[in-house]
């Protein structure tokens, strides 16, 4: 396996062996790049894996289509959580990070697409920071998600995701043994400095971030 065998755009950077490995997921119209300064503050030191989605749409950057507004693109979702969850098991080949402490930090689309990886994939990531995020899809049959530690960072006035959209996620995922931290804020889908008050402080509580 070589870096050029990898099957996204990303940018890899070191940390502190001792510290959780951060899998960081753009939202719509970003780009590798747009959550490291994030991924730093939440979790100092620790080493930061951050791929660019592969959809575009007018132009801007998703990890997986929509039909329209708030609807998903079912088939292309799964599809691309599967190459996304591949991605990260040949990047811990690549890079040698502890992939069993993997911890997504997502927000709108990448909180989505890390969301499904959970419901899907959920062996890729051992916890996840969701800032924004939707219901991906209503699966069959909720995978065992025992030990695993969520953080959702929701909107009380959100545009794109309602507090049903929330409330349903954090529902699905503690159906499935997962322990789920709700924390809300006024505003709507842009990130607050509350957001990022609160996910930090997650971060230094939890293990996965030890």
């Amino acid at each position: 396996m070589t870096i050029k065998e990898l099957t996204h755009v990303h940018v890899f950077q070191p940390g502190d062996a001792g510290k959780a490995p951060l899998l960081l997921l753009h939202g719509t119209g970003g780009d590798e790049r747009d959550l490291l300064p994030l991924g730093r503050v939440l979790s100092p030191g620790s080493p930061l894996l951050s791929p660019r989605g592969k959809v575009l749409e007018h132009g801007m950057t998703r990890f997986f289509r929509r039909l329209a507004m708030g609807v998903f693109d079912q088939e292309d979702l799964r599809q691309r959580t599967q190459e996304l969850a591949d991605f990260v098991r040949d990047a811990k080949d690549v890079y040698g990070f502890d992939g069993a402490r993997l911890t997504a930090t997502g927000y709108s689309n990448g909180a989505n697409i890390a969301a499904a990886m959970l419901l899907l994939r959920p062996e890729a990531l051992h916890a996840a920071a969701l800032f924004r995020p939707m219901v991906p899809f209503e699966p069959e049959a909720v995978p065992d998600l025992s030990g695993k530690r969520i953080f959702i960072g929701a909107a009380r006035r959100d545009e794109y995701s309602s507090e049903e959209q929330t409330r349903r996620l954090a529902e699905l995922l503690e159906s499935g043994g997962a322990e789920v931290e709700v924390h809300w804020v006024g505003g709507g889908h842009a990130l607050t400095q509350a957001d990022v008050d609160a996910a930090r402080e997650w971060f230094a509580t939890s293990s996965s971030a030890r």
